[in-house]
């Protein structure tokens, strides 16, 4: 009866109950998935940097990498030769060559040309989760060790094939705090006006600091100075993850990369946001959303270069 009443009171009938409460629920998945996009991708963040970027574009233009201008060459080509984990790249102005690495076995260090074509391999041994890679100039590259938080150095073989050896090289540790497996060390950028290192940890927290004064002491000189820039990234970086960083020596700015939020951000000088574009497909020139984006470079032509697990390999010339 008082059902009957309660249906009658407000003209309600069962059906209707459940397309209403039906209705009531699709709302809140919504509003749960548009809660995870917002913290996954940062839309909002995206906005506001979208509109001050704008309205800086006149500022920083000329004189800043200016990520907006870039539009993909090659999207998703598998870089034939490597089967997964493809993890890092950088540029050797020296050698007219990209270098890349895979950080599972077997580990190696790869040697590409702007096409994204293996012209040379060197097998890594002693290696453990190689992630992070930044050529130093003059054969001396610098990879990140993540499991065992290390950066290691070592010169490039002289012949295509010959093994590069951990126990030969040369190591820093630098424990991080709150660091836990597969939270390391995943990106590395060499500013080489100011002999400088810059390293990031992935998350949990995102964490950026500088090391000045390491080619220096390689070679004998003790002078090591490091410096915490995570504050940079509180600031600047609105993405839940860094996967790799570059440092353009041109501008003197530092481009990060998120594989999580699909993003590369352009900081300035002082940490400061300059620029960023997305990766997300239907968002931009992407047809597809790049995958597990984990490097990225620039050529001495300003050509921008991302690489993604598995295998991926995308570039990206200026308009």
């Amino acid at each position: 009866m008082n059902s009957a009443v309660e249906h009658n009171k407000y003209n309600i009938k069962p059906r209707h109950k459940l397309r209403t409460l039906g209705l009531f629920g699709f709302g809140l998945t919504a509003l749960a998935l548009v809660g995870v996009a917002s913290a996954n991708f940062h839309w909002h963040e995206r906005a506001w940097f979208y509109v001050t970027s704008s309205l800086n574009a006149d500022q920083w233009k000329s004189r800043s990498v200016w990520l907006p201008d870039y539009r993909v060459d090659v999207e998703a080509r598998p870089v034939a030769g490597i089967d997964d984990d493809l993890s890092a790249i950088d540029f050797a102005p020296d050698r007219k060559r990209l270098l890349a690495v895979t950080n599972a076995p077997p580990i190696k260090l790869v040697e590409m040309d702007r096409d994204g074509t293996i012209t040379a391999q060197y097998p890594m041994n002693g290696f453990e989760d190689v992630e992070g890679l930044a050529y130093m100039g003059d054969g001396l590259v610098v990879v990140t060790d993540e499991t065992q938080q290390q950066l290691v150095f070592f010169r490039m073989p002289e012949q295509p094939g010959q093994a590069i050896d951990k126990q030969d090289s040369q190591t820093l540790a630098l424990p991080l705090k709150s660091s836990a497996h597969n939270k390391g060390f995943e990106g590395v950028a060499y500013d080489p006006a100011h002999d400088r290192i810059f390293v990031a940890k992935e998350r949990d927290p995102r964490q950026l600091y500088a090391i000045s004064g390491v080619k220096a002491s390689l070679g004998g000189k003790l002078q090591l100075k490091v410096e915490d820039l995570s504050d940079w990234i509180e600031r600047s970086v609105f993405a839940t993850d860094i996967s790799d960083l570059h440092f353009d020596a041109r501008t003197g700015h530092l481009l990060v990369l998120s594989h999580e939020s699909r993003l590369v951000i352009e900081l300035g000088e002082n940490g400061e946001m300059v620029s960023f574009r997305t990766l997300l497909g239907h968002f931009s020139d992407l047809k597809k959303s790049a995958g597990q984006a984990e490097g990225l470079t620039l050529d001495d032509e300003g050509t921008l270069y991302v690489v993604s697990e598995p295998n991926l390999f995308y570039r990206f010339r200026k308009n």
